[in-house]
């Protein structure tokens, strides 16, 4: 870890002024020189005092286990592919990282925990771009800049989804559909989340008038899939995170994924992207980890090490890869932050065509 070795290096410190060679000194017996000795003594005191809070500050991080707040509910994409990381990172820490499920009031709730804890290293978000939607809609004040931003961890490309006998193969064909159906075709969303936000910019994309479509509104990702399973709406959004083994058996048929490049996996590699269709669109779902305002910039970078750890072990990236559609994508520093920034603005621009 970068702060492990330096603390180690700045603890060798403490060697150069030992008391015993000091205490040595006296024997010189001259009074002369009683008043420099009783200052090197000092500074050596000194220097001694200075450095082991520091460097004890340092050894000691982590020395509990550390809670990993996450704003959704249990078995849900995040709530999944966060666990699976979090397994992996704690090995390098040495303590156990403990994932505590906080839904409710939109995601912010959980946000809003970890915003106001004490920023001590011991309590973690792992959250995405709903931080800054929920500021973006109004539902809080603020947004990724009131956390201390520790990693990115993945990015999940979405895919709009429907029921096995819908009457089209592919988003391309969404448009006619509509067309030929307006003001009938019924679109699934939760209000202010990533798939609201990915509606907006299909229809921008696909030039889709938003007056000649239905968006039915869901408290969370279960229900959506219940009512697309009981054909009561026309689409929703999923990825593989959720739905790798409802794509297998027939149960949702994906219409395309929204990136430049297919997925990796026996139920994902024959799922278009929306560039082989001609629709100029990229979506993903970007997770990471973040911490309460104020935590040393130590501790954040030892967390950073070991999620960067987490996501070089080959199962891992694997099973991310594979089996979640979700690729592994690490970012932290003033890369993570330029990337947060990038993000939010984005965002913003596509809310100017949503009411809230």
């Amino acid at each position: 870890m970068r702060f492990r070795r330096s603390a180690r290096t700045l603890g060798s410190i403490k060697t150069i002024g030992s008391i015993k060679t000091i205490g040595s000194i006296k024997t010189i017996g001259s009074l002369k020189n009683i008043a420099p000795l009783k200052i090197i003594a000092g500074c050596s005191i000194a220097l001694s005092t200075a450095v082991l809070p520091f460097t004890a500050m340092a050894n000691d991080y982590p020395s509990q286990d550390i809670r990993l707040i996450i704003p959704y509910g249990a078995g849900g994409p995040t709530d999944v592919i966060f666990r699976q990381i979090a397994r992996e990172a704690e090995k390098e820490l040495g303590v156990s990282i403990v994932p505590v499920n906080m839904s409710g009031a939109g995601a912010t709730l959980g946000s809003r925990h970890v915003k106001d804890a004490e920023p001590d290293g011991y309590t973690i978000l792992g959250g995405h771009d709903n931080i800054a939607l929920s500021r973006i809609a109004g539902m809080v004040d603020y947004s990724y800049d009131a956390f201390e931003p520790v990693a990115r961890v993945t990015q999940t490309f979405n895919m709009p989804t429907t029921y096995p006998d819908h009457p089209f193969q592919d988003a391309s064909e969404i448009p006619q559909y509509i067309e030929d159906h307006p003001g009938e075709v019924k679109f699934s969303m939760i209000p202010t989340s990533t798939d609201h936000f990915f509606w907006m910019q299909m229809f921008d994309a696909m030039g889709i008038d938003t007056s000649d479509v239905k968006l039915i509104s869901y408290p969370d990702t279960t229900e959506q899939m219940s009512a697309l399973m009981a054909k009561e709406i026309d689409f929703t959004i999923t990825n593989a995170a959720c739905c790798s083994s409802f794509y297998e058996d027939g149960t949702f048929r994906p219409l395309g994924v929204a990136h430049s490049e297919r997925l990796n996996g026996s139920a994902l590699e024959d799922i278009k992207t929306f560039h082989e269709m001609g629709v100029d669109m990229e979506s993903a779902t970007s997770r990471g980890i973040f911490a309460p305002k104020g935590t040393p910039q130590e501790r954040i970078d030892i967390l950073a090490d070991a999620f960067e750890a987490a996501l070089e072990n080959e199962k891992l990236r694997t099973n991310l890869i594979n089996e979640l559609g979700s690729e592994p994508s690490f970012l932290a520093g003033q890369a993570y932050r330029d990337f947060l920034s990038e993000n939010e603005a984005n965002l913003t621009r596509v809310a100017e065509g949503i009411e809230f």
